[in-house]
């Protein structure tokens, strides 16, 4: 068992306390935003629904896994972040590109990286994805200080 597993199934009886809650939710908070440089609001909800149904051992699963499919890949965190970037944009899911957007400019990447993938899902994907990648780059040369 691995040591995010261990810890998952460890802490899973400590999930009734406010105090190990908040400092679970936190943890997970924190690999989001090691990896994309914040947390997406999405994640935020599903902690809160995991607040309600006392469903947090879920959600630390999923941020473990993402975690070590995104650190421990040889594509290293700018190329990973570059790759959701494009297959999101072939899948035509506008917020999460974004999300990827961003998350590679975390990792490193440059608006010319951005380009390049959206040429690339010109492509492989045809023009609807290249013109939301290409969206996705303007807005955030209008708003980021790239």
């Amino acid at each position: 068992m691995t040591d995010d597993a261990m810890t998952v199934a460890a802490t899973a009886d400590d999930a009734t306390t406010d105090d190990a809650f908040a400092r679970r939710t936190e943890a997970v908070r924190a690999r989001y935003h090691s990896t994309l440089g914040g947390v997406p609001g999405g994640v935020q909800d599903r902690l809160r629904l995991a607040r309600d149904f006392d469903r947090l051992p879920t959600e630390e699963a999923l941020a473990a896994l993402r975690h070590i499919v995104l650190t421990d890949n040889p594509l290293g965190a700018r190329v990973q972040q570059l790759v959701h970037y494009g297959q999101l944009l072939s899948l035509g899911r506008e917020h999460p590109a974004r999300i990827h957007a961003r998350g590679a400019l975390h990792a490193g990447a440059t608006a010319a990286d951005l380009i390049g993938v959206a040429e690339t899902a010109l492509i492989t994907s045809g023009v609807p994805a290249y013109a939301l990648g290409t969206e996705i780059v303007i807005d955030l040369l209008a708003t980021t200080a790239l």
